[in-house]
């Protein structure tokens, strides 16, 4: 699982460079692999993310088509977080986390962001046990919908 891991990560390098200088203002939130041949791409804009743009976005990553069926998507109500702008800007939230390693002995935590510094996040988890998550190791880690 971490060679899919490494991978995701080296392909959201190529897809962000693609995206983010051919569509203005796009950012590129994550990449996931989801099998061999199919990748998806969630995006974000300061406008919304809409059928055309999800389609500007495809057309930038024509490279990648030879090799995959990409699928681009809004980042939805359990958006993809992987940053530290991004851990930053749900504070106070709840996220699921699954690791490419073992954080305090487990791989999945569930539990509020309580704080985001430069190198990991603080997840309090439903015990109340405070668990430094370090960026690197974030294989996924979405947002929980809680009907907001």
């Amino acid at each position: 699982m971490t060679q899919v891991y490494e991978r995701e990560r080296q392909l959201h390098r190529e897809v962000a460079r693609a995206v983010e200088s051919g569509v203005p203002e796009v950012e590129v939130l994550a990449v996931e692999l989801g099998g061999s041949e199919l990748l998806w791409v969630f995006v974000d804009h300061p406008n919304g993310v809409d059928h055309a743009l999800c389609e500007r976005v495809t057309r930038a990553l024509a490279g990648l088509l030879t090799h995959y069926t990409v699928n681009v998507s809004s980042p939805g109500f359990e958006r993809p977080l992987r940053t530290p702008e991004h851990l930053a800007g749900v504070i106070g939230r709840r996220v699921s986390v699954r690791t490419r390693e073992a954080v305090a002995g487990r791989t999945r935590l569930r539990g509020e962001v309580a704080a985001a510094g430069d190198r990991e996040f603080t997840l309090v988890a439903g015990s109340g046990e405070r668990v430094l998550v370090p960026y690197d190791a974030i294989a996924r880690c979405n947002l929980i919908d809680e009907g907001r």
